[in-house]
């Protein structure tokens, strides 16, 4: 669309749920006829309705987005040691996953158009495998590349599996984001909650880190027969037949949504790289804080089954954004000022929180119209979002180096969080880009 526009609200549940996608009826010549009455050009094939093989491979990537980090911050300090690795190189590390996913997030769209989205989700599948299992083996510097080529992989997969879902399950957008944030959740609280079980039985770090690979594996063994006979159904950066689009680096719209999105991976990465650092900082063993930041990531899971169905049926999501911010602030404040008091209700309110990713992800579909402007939006979001988010986990490491303790560092991510809130109110009113 040229010009933001304010969604007409639709009671039945099914149209509330694409509340911003316009009705779209196939051109037997490989167009799709919008209601406004432009063509836009999807390729060579037409889409095809994704089915249970397919909404299972995205189930299993999205379950491959958190792991990777998660599973290496709950050994973060055993890691360091191990390598003989300085503060400032874990302050990079924990840096790498969103600064990769903001450069990587980039290069998807234009990767997509040349060889088609389902192929180059299926190459960064086979990407995060191999390097999963490469971190295994030399020194610091192997472990910090391993997890940069991790990243760029998560990257893809972050960037173009919401146009998969927007595109596949175009009438169920609310469930196949629910499945697919769900699958997320579990995976990062299964990354954080077992790996140092996983340390412990095998005696060693990297044969704890590298068994997350079998996951990767999974999902590209799923992913490559679920979409061998699903040609990428859509140029994600076309035009329409009407004129040039407008770029959406001049929509306040989406600029709010990308700040929306940028400050909340700002406080998870942080949450995921740093959190259990914090509490052993505390007083608390390296084993309970790894299970804690497992529990907090947990709560996410049954939240992101049921929040983005919810959300989709109402007008405005603002108020959701306000609501989640005020958990997490509460939670931060209680890590700050009484960690050890009561652990498990602060790592409770901060997943709750944390499910402003879940939102995110929604904001994305629901505040565009099309397939094509959720792919521009998406990679607009993910790409600079991740970009700003990256220096969170590196500041807040600083921060602590700096000063000796955890105090400013957890006061800084409270204010973030306060302004996610606030951007989350503008995001969520009912336009589109």
């Amino acid at each position: 669309m040229s010009e933001e526009s304010r969604t007409q609200h639709v009671p039945d549940h099914v149209a509330a749920q694409d509340a911003t996608r316009t009705a779209v009826d196939r051109h037997p010549d490989g167009y799709t006829a919008e209601n406004s009455g432009a063509a836009e050009p999807i390729g060579p094939h037409r889409a095809v309705a994704g089915g249970a093989l397919l909404l299972t491979g995205v189930a299993l990537a999205a379950a491959n987005m958190r792991p990777a980090v998660t599973s290496l911050a709950s050994v973060l300090g055993e890691v360091r040691d191990s390598l003989g690795a300085s503060s400032t190189w874990a302050s990079v590390l924990t840096s790498v996953p969103t600064l990769c996913f903001g450069v990587a997030g980039i290069a998807a769209p234009l990767l997509a158009r040349k060889m088609g989205i389902n192929r180059v989700v299926g190459v960064a599948l086979a990407v995060l495998t191999a390097a999963m299992a490469g971190r295994m083996v030399d020194g610091p510097w192997t472990v910090l590349g391993g997890t940069v080529l991790v990243c760029a992989a998560i990257a893809m997969c972050n960037v173009l599996i919401p146009v998969v879902v927007k595109e596949s399950f175009p009438e169920r957008v609310g469930m196949a984001t629910a499945i697919y944030t769900t699958a997320m959740a579990a995976g990062g609280s299964a990354g954080s909650a077992l790996t140092p079980w996983l340390d412990t039985g095998t005696g060693s770090w990297r044969l704890a880190l590298a068994t997350w690979a079998v996951l990767a594996l999974a999902a590209f063994l799923v992913w490559v027969p679920a979409t061998a006979r699903r040609a990428s159904a859509r140029q994600v950066t076309g035009t329409t037949s009407g004129g040039a689009r407008r770029s959406l680096l001049r929509s306040p719209l989406a600029w709010a949504v990308t700040c929306y999105f940028a400050f909340q991976s700002l406080v998870a990465y942080v949450v995921m790289g740093w959190l259990p650092e914090v509490f052993k900082g505390a007083g608390m063993d390296g084993s309970t804080a790894g299970v804690l930041l497992g529990v907090l990531l947990l709560i996410g899971v049954p939240i992101s089954m049921v929040l983005p169905p919810l959300v989709t049926r109402t007008r405005s999501q603002s108020w959701w954004a306000v609501g989640l911010a005020a958990l997490n602030v509460t939670g931060m404040l209680g890590v700050l000022f009484a960690p050890l008091s009561m652990p498990w209700v602060w790592a409770v309110l901060i997943g709750v929180g944390m499910s402003a990713f879940p939102l995110a992800l929604v904001l994305i579909s629901l505040r565009t119209a099309n397939a094509a402007d959720t792919s521009r939006l998406s990679a607009m979001a993910q790409s600079i979002g991740y970009l700003i988010a990256s220096f969170g986990p590196f500041l807040f490491g600083t921060l602590h180096d700096l000063t000796g303790a955890w105090s400013a560092s957890l006061v800084a991510v409270v204010v973030v969080i306060v302004v996610q809130g606030l951007i989350g109110i503008v995001a969520g009113r009912p336009r589109t880009v």
